[in-house]
């Protein structure tokens, strides 16, 4: 489980640390407020929106966290298989909805306008995170419709704290890393040579 005690805040200078601990507290929760994270990929957004979720759960409110596309999927089928509205029901009850990864697969009209429930329904009455890679200017390439992302805006914003998170890739740099110390690690191991006159072994 990801936590804020394995996230390098320094990595990634636009994100306000002081604002993210001060969300870790889960007023906002009791606020019935919402957290919207936008950033490039691989900046950390999944992990700091996973390490509010725990602290959450430690606080004993109730949290669910789906990818966009995950949660599309399962309101499709669930309106297919007639049990829409108990799902709809069940996620209007949490405390917290998490909802990862919104923009990177671009939405059926249905699945937006079902998206779009999710987020009506829950309008001041429960927490929501999202995270997207994309600004909200560019929402419309995902929902399909400039009038429903402007309504869905309206609510999410209504009471939002916004965490910036753009810079290079957490992920490109920790694999950087690896690279290195394993290049290191090789030019620091000495080869062995053995002399085939005399068989004495020396360290290149």
């Amino acid at each position: 489980m990801k936590s804020f005690d394995t996230f390098e805040f320094t990595a990634i200078p636009s994100l306000n640390k002081m604002l993210v601990l001060e969300l870790a507290r889960c007023e906002y929760v009791l606020r019935r407020e919402n957290i919207i994270a936008l950033g490039n990929s691989g900046t950390g957004k999944t992990h700091v929106v996973l390490a509010l979720g725990l602290a959450a759960c430690q606080k004993g409110f109730t949290v669910t966290f789906m990818t966009a596309a995950a949660l599309v999927s399962q309101l499709l089928e669930a309106r297919d298989e007639r049990r829409l509205l108990k799902m709809q029901r069940d996620l209007a009850a949490v405390k917290l909805l998490i909802i990862d990864e919104l923009g990177y697969v671009p939405l059926s009209p249905t699945g937006a306008e079902l998206l779009f429930e999710v987020f009506s329904q829950r309008y001041e009455r429960g927490s929501t995170i999202v995270t997207s890679n994309l600004p909200f200017e560019d929402w419309t390439q995902v929902l399909g419709s400039e009038r429903l992302t402007g309504a869905l805006l309206d609510r999410l914003t209504h009471h939002v704290s916004i965490l910036t998170m753009n810079g290079d890739s957490y992920r490109l740099k920790q694999s950087a890393g690896r690279r290195r110390s394993a290049a290191r690690a090789e030019q620091n191991q000495a080869t062995e040579i053995i002399d085939p006159e005399t068989g004495e072994i020396t360290a290149a």
